[in-house]
């Protein structure tokens, strides 16, 4: 997983993982989700992959938008 580069370490979202149909993102209390273009739509996939590459405003695109509409819970 690559690091999720929020500068103030202010977001519960610490690394992150791009595979062709998922995200999977690690938060800060060591749970590992995976979020599908199935579970969220591809437009919210798409816009949670450029959050994430940015790294910055992934944790709150899942709070807001996305919230527990992950396909599966990793860790």
């Amino acid at each position: 997983m690559e690091p999720y580069g929020d500068g103030d370490h202010g977001s519960g979202v610490v690394a992150f993982q791009i595979g062709r149909a998922h995200i999977d993102v690690r938060f800060r209390n060591g749970s590992v989700y995976r979020y599908t273009a199935a579970s969220v739509g591809q437009d919210n996939l798409d816009r949670m992959a450029a959050l994430a590459c940015a790294g910055s405003g992934l944790s709150g695109f899942i709070s807001r938008t996305v919230s527990n509409r992950y396909a599966a819970r990793l860790e």
